[in-house]
């Protein structure tokens, strides 16, 4: 077996690790991901490696200013947005001490790295996704 033949079956095997370990994270939606509950917003967090949650409420202007960001971001970046409704999930919201809206929590790798309140915008998202995913 020569030289050449011994990096190309180190490549082989490098790529095959590299589309395995590919298929076995779930695929990051290109839309925000409405949360159904501390399970579900569990499960995300659990399953992604950057997950940007948005505490919101229907009535809030604020809130209303920041989906068009939230959804551009869905669509481009690879972190999962998540969106959780304060009114129909206030044990939720009460366990993140979301007292204003929107809050934002950016979790890395399972654990809350950020919390944000208050509309931010795109560029300072795309930093601080950014960060998280290094």
């Amino acid at each position: 077996m020569s030289e050449t033949d011994d990096e190309l079956d180190s490549i082989r095997e490098q790529k095959r690790k590299e589309l395995e370990d590919k298929a076995s994270k779930p695929e990051t939606p290109d839309t925000p991901i409405h949360v159904e509950g501390q399970s579900h917003l569990d499960q995300l967090v659990a399953d992604h490696d950057v997950v940007l949650v948005d505490f919101y409420a229907d009535w809030c202007g604020p809130c209303k200013m920041l989906e068009p960001t939230i959804e551009t971001l869905a669509a481009e970046s690879d972190a999962v947005m998540a969106k959780v409704d304060i009114d129909a999930h206030q044990a939720l919201a009460q366990q993140y001490r979301v007292q204003g809206v929107p809050t934002l929590y950016l979790f890395a790798n399972g654990e809350p790295v950020e919390q944000m309140v208050g509309v931010q915008d795109k560029g300072t998202l795309e930093q601080k996704i950014a960060a998280a995913s290094a």
